[in-house]
């Protein structure tokens, strides 16, 4: 295998990306996603405010789960977002990035090198598929604007130095139409001032300031570089909040002007992601892919519904079975386009469950469980943990399966929803949500798949995978 190294910032989960391009298969582009725990974030020097490496698995948990309150608010504070209908081209070859997981409070799990500008500039990017703004910490026209970043040791983007750097202007139809539901604002004292916007998150952060399009460049696996024109960019003059260990955030959430859609639409109109065990060694990565990529031999595909849950990735869930008994779960709970559905969400650890789908699962879950000694983390949702000795038998576990409307099955392996929390403990990776509203997949339950969003054809492939 031939590979080259370099450093890029691709959003899609919430993960840091290395540049190491491997030419696994003709004009792809494969990179790969580090955990928030991998020694490497140390090197880049993001290794505060809860970052690095935890000292357990206790701490290992605790921080994986950190951000998933303020965002389950964020979920269920936007399903009354419109559709948006995109026109999708085809085209060919594959861009694959490698992604590392972080900490945020609301905003994703991982962290990716991205290079944007001309000449690029490289930043470290939050990755979030629930967020459709690519934002960096920027300075533009703004002298004494409030910026955390020198303070904290983190990159700033100079779009003055980027020829290709050109705003949006605040009266034209992309500011007052297309980028409303990323907060722009209403204010236009003149027609050519740049579209500005003041991007707010669950825990109170914010980021402020205008919108632009650039140019972002891409290492493709041939060694050569793709350079994507005019992607919009959220040049982030002042930032306040909790965003301290970052250069910024990068959106992968289906919206008309996200990056996801930009850079797919070079790609086939397909991205995918796989994820390791949280457990693994460190020497084990997680892959991001824009295009086609090698598939597991056993891959099921179902509808992806898009377009109304807006940035979020819907699917058609019907039905829970536990060993293989369907659970009395209310259709309403998996109606996506009315006040229930099922999101893919990279940004979320944890598995989170209306109140009507929870109570039964946990029920035929922990039934069999009963007679160990139930143990209380003193931290977080997590309802029903147990201790546990080193040969406890994953076969005690019923087989815990979500069915789709087309007939598709996601069977994800015990230890994905009975996880480690700490030595000689397990707990239900479950967590409740409130009803009506959202439920979620989480990152965790996703582990040691591939995950394939097809845009154009509307479909999610999944396949147990060892994402190598």
């Amino acid at each position: 295998m031939v590979s080259s190294c370099f450093l890029y910032v691709f959003p899609l989960l919430f993960i840091f990306f290395t540049n190491c391009v491997h030419a696994f298969e003709r004009n792809a582009a494969h990179f790969e996603l580090i955990h928030r725990h991998s020694p490497e974030l140390d090197r880049w020097g993001y290794n505060g405010g809860g970052l690095g490496q935890p000292t357990n698995r206790y701490q290992r948990l605790k921080q994986l789960i950190h951000s998933d309150n303020a965002r389950q608010r964020v979920i269920q504070n936007r399903r009354g977002l419109r559709r948006m209908g995109l026109e999708l081209d085809m085209s060919g070859a594959a861009a694959k990035i490698p992604v590392r997981s972080a900490a945020d409070r609301g905003a994703g799990q991982y962290f990716v090198s991205f290079r944007v500008g001309s000449p690029p500039q490289k930043m470290v990017l939050i990755v979030d598929t629930g967020s459709d703004l690519t934002w960096v910490n920027c300075k533009y026209m703004c002298d004494d604007c409030p910026s955390i970043a020198k303070a904290n040791g983190s990159r700033i983007f100079y779009a003055n130095q980027s020829p290709s750097f050109k705003t949006i202007p605040c009266s034209s139809d992309i500011c007052k139409a297309d980028l409303a539901q990323s907060f722009s604002l209403a204010r236009c004292p003149n027609p050519m001032i740049p579209c500005a916007y003041d991007y707010r998150y669950a825990d109170g952060s914010s980021a402020i300031g205008i919108f632009a399009n650039d140019t972002v460049t891409i290492g493709l696996s041939n060694h050569r570089k793709l350079r994507l024109h005019d992607i919009l960019i959220g040049c982030t003059e002042s930032l306040q909040g909790s965003f301290r260990q970052a250069d910024g955030v990068m959106g992968l959430g289906y919206a008309k002007h996200s990056f996801a859609l930009k850079a797919a639409q070079q790609f086939g109109n397909k991205f995918s992601y796989c994820l390791v065990d949280h457990l693994s060694p460190s020497n084990l990565v997680n892959y991001l892919t824009f295009g086609n990529t090698t598939v597991p031999p056993h891959m099921h595909y179902t509808q992806l519904v898009l377009g109304t849950m807006n940035p979020f990735y819907a699917v058609n869930v019907v039905g829970i079975s536990v060993g293989g008994m369907m659970l009395d779960i209310p259709a309403q709970v998996f109606d996506v386009k009315g006040v229930g559905g099922f999101i893919i969400d990279s940004g979320s650890s944890l598995t989170f469950l209306t109140e009507p789908a929870y109570k039964p699962i946990m029920a035929a879950l922990t039934s069999p469980l009963a007679n160990f000694t139930k143990e209380d983390l003193g931290f977080g949702p997590l309802e029903f943990c147990f201790g546990v000795t080193e040969s406890f038998n994953e076969s005690l576990v019923p087989q815990l399966e979500f069915h789709f409307g087309d007939g598709a099955q996601f069977v994800p392996p015990i230890k994905s929803y009975v996880i480690a929390a700490a030595d000689g403990v397990r707990c239900l990776g479950f967590a409740s949500t409130g009803w009506p509203g959202t439920s979620v997949i989480g990152n965790i339950m996703q582990q040691n798949y591939l995950w394939e969003f097809d845009l154009a054809a509307k479909r999610l492939g999944f396949g147990a995978s060892a994402c190598q």
